[in-house]
């Protein structure tokens, strides 16, 4: 599933980038070597993220 169409990020970057260690969307974006522009996915990135570290 695309979570941020202004990067072509998907749910499997998102999900790589908090198991890596990225706490927050800006750092998950980063780590993936680019950044929020519109900012309609951060919130859905956002809960992708504590899925993850609720897994972990």
């Amino acid at each position: 599933m695309v979570v941020c169409v202004c990067n072509a990020i998907r749910e499997q970057d998102v999900r790589a980038a908090a198991r890596a260690g990225a706490m927050s969307a800006c750092q998950a974006y980063r780590a993936l070597g680019r950044q929020a522009k519109c900012g309609q996915c951060v919130r859905f990135a956002r809960e992708i993220i504590a899925d993850e570290r609720t897994a972990a």
